[in-house]
């Protein structure tokens, strides 16, 4: 039976769609973001957070799709942020406290930090509450959301979704009024991310006993997503880094598991004199399963004015939110108000 004219049109039409129409698939990407400052001592696994380029959020509790020029939303699990177990903050302000990249300094210091946290807190973040801290170096707090990029740097593992996808998640997390009840052994930050990725690639991030005691890391689900898509080549996954704005704190340290961390920190030497048999134990656990090697090498660098290319085939009327020139203006100005 031969088939119309009109419907092989149709048909040939819908095969080419998805071309003719980039923002038909989104972009997704999980950030491994390093150990920060002196904290790094205390807590080297780093934190680790998922940002949609269609995902938007109309405040840190409530999520939407994006409307065209918006660059999408960061979801995580924060500790000792009261009223939700996850918050959402749009792209530019999670890593810089501010909405214009222009504004972004290419030097800062412990005062610039605090009055930028402060200023965005004051504009975007007082729907959370008087009585949410700003937090500091070792207590929780609000100041988590806002200026990551001056505390550390960021790796983006970058995977394509769709809408169908995108828009199940929103319906999800916003019938998701579960209080919060964060816990580092069960419930950490990479716990909430394997989830959600979990969403959206099915069973890809398990919990195991080994490495890191059953203890879900962010190295680890960053390995995890790296593995799953060297099987799945069809998520076209691509790394970008967004370097550490220098002056607030010294240079951040990489992430690592737990089993590493104690390691090569030393720990596991007063431990062996306590019990070598666990100490042995650990030390196994690094060398065999907790090293978790990331092909980091070759990343693409991000400043505050191409962060709309970590939104890709999304939005790409947003791959520089500024022209060149005037970014490379804007550079220089703020270099020379140093």
């Amino acid at each position: 039976m031969r088939i119309p004219r009109a419907l092989s049109f149709i048909f040939a039409l819908l095969a080419i769609a998805p071309e003719l129409c980039p923002g038909a698939r989104g972009q997704g990407a999980l950030l491994l973001e390093d150990a920060a400052g002196f904290s790094s001592v205390l807590s080297p696994s780093g934190h680790v957070a998922l940002y949609f380029a269609r995902i938007c959020a109309d405040t840190p509790t409530r999520l939407r799709r994006c409307a065209p020029g918006e660059l999408g939303a960061v979801i995580s699990r924060y500790e000792g942020i009261k009223g939700r177990d996850w918050l959402a903050i749009p792209l530019l302000p999670h890593f810089y406290a501010v909405e214009d990249p222009l504004a972004v300094p290419t030097r800062v210091d412990h005062r610039m930090v605090a009055q930028l946290r402060q200023a965005y807190h004051d504009t975007r973040l007082t729907v959370l509450g008087k009585d949410v801290p700003p937090g500091g170096r070792l207590m929780p707090g609000w100041n988590q959301l806002a200026g990551d990029a001056y505390e550390r740097r960021i790796y983006a593992f970058r995977f394509e979704t769709t809408p169908e996808q995108d828009d199940a998640l929103i319906a999800r997390l916003n019938a998701d009024q579960s209080p919060p009840h964060f816990s580092f052994i069960s419930r950490n930050c990479a716990d909430f991310a394997s989830g959600i990725l979990n969403f959206y690639f099915p069973g890809a991030f398990k919990r195991r006993i080994l490495p890191d005691f059953g203890i879900t890391m962010p190295r680890q689900t960053a390995y995890q997503l790296e593995r799953y898509a060297k099987k799945h080549p069809e998520i076209h996954l691509q790394l970008m880094e967004i370097p550490q704005i220098p002056g607030y704190r010294r240079e951040s340290g990489r992430s690592k598991s737990v089993a590493e961390s104690l390691v090569v920190s030393g720990d596991v030497i007063p431990l062996a004199l306590l019990d070598p048999y666990v100490a042995g134990g650990l030390v196994l656990d690094y060398l065999i399963w907790g090293r978790y090697p990331l092909a980091r090498q070759h990343a693409q660098i991000l400043s505050p004015e191409t962060m709309g290319m970590l939104a890709g085939e999304a939005n790409p009327s947003l791959a520089n939110l500024v022209p060149e020139g005037e970014g490379r203006q804007a550079s220089a100005v703020r270099e020379s108000s140093r």
